[in-house]
């Protein structure tokens, strides 16, 4: 625990939210008075025993429960990353999931134009693999010249003639990714449905009770057929919008024919 960080963030969150907003009186009496809410009221507010958020922000409380966390961080209104903040302040660790059930459902508008300037393929999609936004490269990569609405589902479902070795090199990949989305997402009912129709697919089925480990494809080289350059690869460079937990980034690197041989390093790193 950070107990210094802590308490300045804590101290700073409370100071910006007025009692009246909550339907309290502003604290009165002898003594210096912060701005905002008292520690007592937010005990109040979170139907807290009394003290409990003051041992919290004093850095009293050794490894205090999600729960709290999430309900101090709801009153606060932090967003995603400062939900992540307070967490590894108060705890050391990344929190168990996002702060929001809505979380990952949509991304600051900025990456629209971040995409339109990449010259390989690249998209956004939300935490369900719903397209929020590609450039047209992408959407070249497809016959029909358009993309997907559903990334995920045309992985599994509707993409099969174009992942070449789909049973193979696509499919015992992908479907981890499904299965640890649903994991930490069960009521998505965008995620839900794929995994219903994959379920009744006999050639699917197998394949998603199998299972795996792989659950991110950073890295990953796949084989593929592009809609206007022929067979081909695909290199997945993958990153996330920091304030949509679960939703992706991706830049897909093709090259078409065989598979290249150069040898090149596996990671990056500096020296």
């Amino acid at each position: 625990m950070d107990k210094r960080a802590l308490k300045h963030l804590l101290k700073t969150s409370r100071a910006q939210i007025a009692p009246e907003t909550h339907g309290l009186p502003r604290p009165t009496g002898p003594g210096r008075r912060a701005p905002g809410l008292s520690q007592h009221q937010i005990d109040q507010l979170l139907n807290r025993s009394l003290g409990t958020y003051r041992h919290l922000e004093a850095g009293h409380a050794d490894s205090p429960p999600f729960d709290l966390l999430r309900d101090i961080a709801r009153l606060f209104g932090y967003n995603e990353q400062q939900w992540i903040t307070l967490c590894r302040l108060a705890r050391g660790e990344n929190p168990p999931g996002p702060l929001y059930d809505t979380s990952g459902d949509a991304v600051p508008s900025a990456w629209e134009d971040a995409v339109n300037g990449i010259t390989h393929p690249a998209y956004v999609t939300d935490a369900s693999w719903n397209l929020l936004t590609c450039n047209p490269q992408f959407h070249a990569l497809f016959d029909g010249g358009k993309a997907p609405v559903n990334t995920m589902r045309w992985m599994l479902i509707d993409g099969r003639e174009q992942l070449t070795d789909w049973e193979t090199a696509w499919a015992p990949l992908v479907m981890p990714q499904l299965q640890n989305a649903l994991a930490t997402r069960p009521d998505d009912k965008v995620l839900s449905q794929i995994r219903d129709e994959v379920l009744a697919d006999p050639v699917s089925r197998p394949l998603y009770d199998a299972g795996g480990t792989s659950i991110h494809p950073d890295g990953d080289e796949r084989p593929i057929r592009h809609a206007v350059e022929g067979p081909g690869w695909v290199t997945m460079c993958v990153a996330q919008p920091l304030t949509a937990p679960g939703s992706r980034f991706m830049i897909l690197v093709f090259r078409p024919g065989a598979r290249r041989t150069v040898p090149r390093p596996q990671m990056l790193q500096a020296h």
